[in-house]
């Protein structure tokens, strides 16, 4: 289990980076996605316990490959109040792709581009063709249990916050909201959200992910929808 960071009162948020080891996910330009996605959730992980909002677990500091299953076995086990897991995409030759996404889970994708993405997401756990995951009947338990209408509203809440924050700072998709089935984001009783922070094969995309100030710009924003879901819980 990982490290928890924070004071032992306040909630907890487990922080997912992307990929991992074997699994590099997307590439483009010289830039990785599992190193770019790393370096995110570390500067997250540090301006949240800087603030004091939270306590703070990645699900992996190093470059360590987790099966989907396992990054949100371990928010469930370690009783988590949020689950944020990172990412980032490649469109290829299209240069002018950009922007970050938020993904909720959905058992129908809301686009194409969603359902492709999810595929793609979803293929990691697998290797030379071998099904890691080893998922068994309870999938579909699993699956029924995810209808619960107050995990998702609380998914789509924090989502909506974290595109209210980042209005006139980071640089949203058209289609910023989006909703796919999304191994990583099956946990039943844990409010999940995946942000698509951009597109390495873009250029703009790849300087904002990549420099000290984009992290820190990200962390920023991050953190003050992150209060602010945390905020609206606590009045509840």
């Amino acid at each position: 289990m990982p490290e928890i960071k924070g004071a032992s009162s306040l909630p907890l948020i487990v922080i997912d980076a992307g990929h991992g080891g074997h699994d590099p996910g997307a590439s483009a330009r010289g830039y990785v996605e599992k190193d770019l996605v790393l370096e995110l959730a570390r500067a997250l992980r540090d301006e949240v316990e800087d603030r004091g909002i939270a306590r703070v677990a990645l699900t992996r500091d190093n470059d360590t490959y987790l099966l989907h299953e396992e990054r949100y076995r371990i928010a469930q086990r370690l009783d988590a109040d949020l689950f944020l897991s990172l990412h980032a995409d490649s469109a290829g030759s299209q240069n002018e792709v950009a922007g970050a996404s938020i993904y909720t889970l959905s058992l129908e994708a809301s686009s194409r581009a969603a359902a492709l993405f999810a595929q793609r997401e979803n293929a990691s756990d697998t290797l030379d063709g071998v099904d890691l995951s080893r998922q068994d009947e309870g999938v579909s338990d699993i699956l029924v249990e995810l209808s619960q209408r107050r995990t998702q509203e609380q998914s789509n809440l924090f989502a909506s916050l974290i595109e209210r924050e980042g209005q006139g700072i980071i640089q949203f998709h058209p289609q910023a909201r989006r909703s796919a089935w999304l191994a990583v984001l099956r946990a039943p009783d844990v409010p999940s959200v995946l942000y698509e922070s951009g597109f390495i094969s873009n250029e703009g995309d790849t300087m904002r992910l990549a420099s000290e100030e984009g992290r820190l710009a990200f962390a920023e924003v991050m953190a003050r929808a992150i209060g602010a879901y945390l905020a609206r819980q606590e009045d509840n």
